[in-house]
């Protein structure tokens, strides 16, 4: 398939329309088939649950041209569970992992054009979604729901290179405890809105929030797990309920163990130890990893011996591995890879 005339090499990381997009509606207890569509808009009554209410879920995933030509998607198993959890926690209907993967693969598929080629540095995001349709004007769950899927052609989230970020520890909690942090939930993305913007404007990339309860352990960031590398070179993630698992966490966390043969954790993670740590970085969809230079917490300064200027070695050979496995340069785990094209 011939592909889109854009600049694959100068894309940012932002919506461009792409031509289909799927969408399957639920009413009266079932979902319907689903369907492919060219129409972007949604349509909805001023009193629809999702505006009243925050019924809304989503997902993000990648899909990318491997090394010999392929067009793949990675683990979207996962991410279709994951909403599965997600929309159980909101009491929402579930759209079944086999039908996510599949709408998945049918958007991607109808959009090949727009899937960047092998070796730009772009990929093919994609952001399956859901949420309350019909009128709710009481607190209660929708009854009527649409679950959509459009993808977007994206550059590098770093462009020349990941710099180290520099993080603040946040005054505010990402998530209650015992609350929706561990689901993919809009509602925990808008409370990250107020923070982030605060701390771009006082000079930080990025929070890092505590544990809700006590404030003394590490969690996340609005949008990213914590990985942490020791001195001796073992990997350490934080442990919580209230944490989103991330796919590319465990992803890296399974790479850490059985490709690179180092010593993984997932523990609680103490704010107070953070400073005995070599390395750190955040996971993600967007960057894979992200590295953290320095951490502040009003005022102190915690540095990362690995600096402020590139990725530490560790971090770098994680982020090398998991990108040469979605890119095909790297044999996968069994069902890693799911092959569209």
């Amino acid at each position: 398939m011939e592909k889109k005339n854009i600049d694959w090499s100068n894309l940012g990381f932002g919506y461009i329309q792409t031509e289909l997009r799927y969408v399957s509606c639920y009413k009266e207890g079932a979902w319907d088939e689903g369907t492919l569509t060219g129409d972007a808009n949604v349509v909805l009554n001023e009193c629809a649950g999702v505006l009243q209410y925050a019924q809304t879920i989503f997902e993000g995933l990648k899909a990318y041209t491997t090394d010999d030509g392929h067009i793949v998607a990675f683990r979207p198993d996962l991410n279709g569970e994951r909403m599965e959890a997600s929309a159980r926690r909101l009491e929402m209907p579930v759209f079944s992992k086999e039908r996510f993967v599949d709408a998945v693969t049918k958007v991607v598929s109808a959009n090949a054009a727009y899937v960047p080629p092998y070796g730009s540095g772009a990929t093919l995001y994609i952001r399956p979604y859901m949420f309350g349709v019909n009128s709710v004007i009481g607190v209660k769950p929708a009854e009527e729901y649409q679950f959509r899927i459009f993808c977007t052609p994206v550059g590098p989230y770093f462009k020349g290179g990941a710099r180290p970020l520099t993080i603040c520890v946040s005054d505010f909690d990402r998530a209650a405890p015992h609350g929706t942090g561990n689901i993919k939930a809009g509602l925990n993305y808008a409370m990250s809105l107020h923070p982030i913007v605060k701390a771009h404007r006082e000079g930080f990339d990025e929070n890092l929030y505590l544990d809700p309860g006590t404030r003394t352990k590490v969690e996340e960031t609005g949008g990213a797990n914590f990985l942490f590398v020791t001195k001796d070179g073992g990997i350490v993630t934080p442990k919580s309920d209230s944490i989103l698992p991330s796919i590319t966490r465990r992803s890296l966390m399974h790479v850490a163990r059985e490709y690179l043969n180092l010593k993984v954790e997932e523990r609680e993670v103490y704010l107070e130890e953070v400073k005995d740590f070599a390395e750190c970085g955040l996971c993600g969809t967007a960057a894979v990893i992200s590295p953290v230079g320095k951490i502040v917490d009003h005022g102190r300064e915690i540095c990362l011996p690995s600096g402020m200027t590139e990725m530490g070695p560790v971090t770098r050979k994680l982020y090398d591995t998991l990108t040469g496995i979605q890119m095909g340069r790297i044999e996968a785990p069994r069902g890693w890879i799911h092959v569209i094209e």
